[in-house]
């Protein structure tokens, strides 16, 4: 596919990249297709085989993207590892994937491999991408181009016959999955998924050539490196920087058209809108006054239908003195935000599109290539995923499970035949989410089929949602999980966003307090109690919160709480705090919640 693109659109960048001065370099299809040459050449002089894996572990940057082009090209197959992998998990994936060469991002990566003989056992060859090799075991990138340079003079046809060797059944990629428990499993993606995908959503016309994508995903998820193969079939440019705390510098400076985020983006965005805006004063109001009139035509938006004079003029004033700002800072051009890897709560969706910003959801897994439904940016369907891609098909099990089948679905669990058999029947990959249909083919996602709870009721909750609208409700929460299966009611440990923690310290005058005291301060909770009964409104009876806990820090993946990918695992957190669970069903109903909330 790169090499289709480079013959096409030769001259047209393909790549946007922060250099080392602060200032963004370029550079053309042609010269990303030259580069990977080179690094796919020097790979084989390394000995790379068919099929064999080639591990990253690396933030997202430039050279990932070339590395990973390359490994394809010379037919070999890239296994992504997160940059914050540690330890055991770091010495399973190498072993385990069975990878031969390794590609380090700096010293601090190599340093992982080095520490554990059993994961560099099998590693023939390390690439570092900053610092320098010693020639031998240990290559730089520039020295890696050397030796491909010298290979193709050796040897003019040796990347051609290795793409030549390269089918639509050959394993592209080999992505981990973050399991929120047990080990990891190997997601075998084949290259049909990668092109299937591609093609599909070029033929969609969501995104065109003309385009420009903000790209900070981190390529060792699925959806990250969804992104770079959907380039290859449109022909967008991209820009690349996967640092966070560069978002919105970012933006500002390359005005991207669209950029795809996990929903927490989406969140934490929104919130410090809200806790930046005025509360009082004139700017409050106008502030106030226009979100007013983004909600109140936000149903004729989305339906498309023309507003009346009076309305339409009142939005453009809206627009003008408040919701442009916001785009401003979001680079001033974007089209579109798309919203995967978790769900997105609806209230986040709607409170953007009032600003005239358009979030889609889409809905896939790391088992069936990223993308098996997505919503079309214009105009999206609020609380669903969208319909399934043309040529991929999703049913419902009497269940409730959500079943997928299609070109982009894995090929199994790399080396892992039982637990493949368990999820892969009859070509049909059982997602483990529970959804529904609407009437249009819309599909809702619900909840992961193993995380529902149900109460001593016989009521289903889907944790999900209560922790979705918590967390769309309180500005200053960092994560939520809703617990209560086999109890009477439903509660919630809460812990806080230090930066939003912070600023409410500020307006309250408690700012010489540490964030572990001020998660238990009794102003806190009072601040908290209302935003939990806001929240209750937005939920069903037998979903809403009675009691909650403020919990001391936020989960992180050092402490074992977070995946690398940032989910929480909800039994590590529910066993660790299980005394602090206990303690909120001391009582039938706790003091403080407000019968009348709803």
């Amino acid at each position: 596919m790169l090499r289709w693109r480079a013959a096409k659109t030769p001259a047209k960048e393909a790549f946007r990249y922060p250099g080392p001065n602060g200032d963004w370099l370029s550079i053309d299809w042609a010269e990303t297709s030259k580069r990977v040459d080179e690094f796919a050449a020097g790979l084989l002089a390394l000995g790379l085989r068919p099929e064999e894996r080639v591990s990253i572990v690396a933030n997202t940057r430039i050279e990932w993207i070339l590395i990973d082009y390359a490994i394809n090209t010379a037919g070999g197959a890239t296994t992504t590892i997160y940059p914050n992998t540690q330890g055991d998990d770091f010495t399973y994936i190498v072993t385990h994937s069975g990878s031969v060469i390794l590609v380090a991002e700096n010293a601090e990566q190599l340093a992982k491999l080095d520490a554990n003989p059993e994961a560099s056992a099998g590693v023939r060859n390390v690439i570092l991408i900053d610092g320098h090799g010693d020639g031998d075991r240990v290559l730089d990138l520039e020295q890696l181009a050397e030796r491909g340079r010298t290979a193709l003079v050796a040897d003019p046809e040796l990347v051609n016959r290795s793409i030549g060797g390269s089918g639509l059944d050959t394993l592209a990629t080999l992505i981990y999955t973050s399991g929120t428990t047990g080990r990891p499993k190997g997601v075998e993606l084949t290259n049909r998924c990668w092109v299937y995908q591609a093609f599909v959503l070029d033929q969609m016309e969501i995104i065109s050539d003309s385009d420009l994508q903000y790209l900070w995903l981190p390529l060792s998820h699925v959806f990250g490196k969804d992104l770079l193969t959907i380039q290859l079939a449109i022909g967008f440019s991209t820009a690349v920087d996967g640092r966070i705390d560069q978002i919105v510098p970012g933006l500002g400076a390359v005005h991207p058209t669209f950029m795809c985020g996990a929903p927490r983006i989406f969140e934490k965005v929104r919130a410090a809108v809200m806790l930046s805006s005025p509360r009082s004063g004139i700017k409050g109001r106008i502030a106030r006054w226009a979100f007013s009139v983004g909600r109140s035509s936000r149903e004729d938006r989305l339906a498309g239908r023309e507003l009346p004079p009076v309305q339409r003029f009142a939005y453009s004033v809206a627009d003008h003195l408040v919701f442009s700002k916001l785009k401003e800072r979001m680079g001033g051009n974007i089209s579109f935000f798309i919203s995967g890897s978790a769900k997105l709560n609806s209230q986040v969706q709607s409170w953007f599109y009032s600003a005239g910003l358009v979030v889609a959801e889409g809905y896939g897994l790391t088992e069936t290539g990223a993308v098996s439904c997505v919503n079309l940016p214009l105009p999206p369907r609020f609380g669903t995923v969208g319909p399934a891609l043309p040529g991929t098909e999703v049913k419902i099990a009497e269940d409730g499970e959500i079943l997928i089948k299609g070109p982009a679905v894995m090929r199994g669990y790399h080396n892992d035949p039982e637990r493949t058999a368990e999820v892969l029947v009859d070509g049909w990959f059982h997602t483990g989410d529970i959804g529904e249909f609407d009437a249009d083919g819309f599909l809702k996602i619900t909840d992961r089929k193993k995380d529902l709870m149900k109460t001593s009721g016989g009521k289903y909750v889907a944790p999900a949602k209560v922790e979705g609208v918590i967390a769309a409700t309180i500005p200053y929460v960092s994560q939520v999980v809703a617990v209560g299966d086999g109890r009477k009611y439903i509660s919630a440990l809460l812990t806080m966003d230090r930066d939003n923690l912070a600023k409410w310290a500020a307006r309250k005058g408690l700012s010489d307090i540490s964030y572990e005291t001020l998660t238990q301060h009794p102003e806190l909770r009072r601040t908290l109690e209302r935003f939990i009964n806001s929240a209750n409104a937005k939920l069903e009876r037998w979903e809403t919160v009675k009691r909650f806990a403020v919990l001391p820090s936020e989960f992180s993946m050092d402490d074992g709480g977070m995946t690398p990918n940032m989910k929480v695992r909800r039994k590590v957190i529910t066993d660790r705090y299980a005394d602090v669970v206990e303690s909120l069903y001391d009582s039938d109903e706790p003091e403080y919640l407000d019968p009348d909330a709803r």
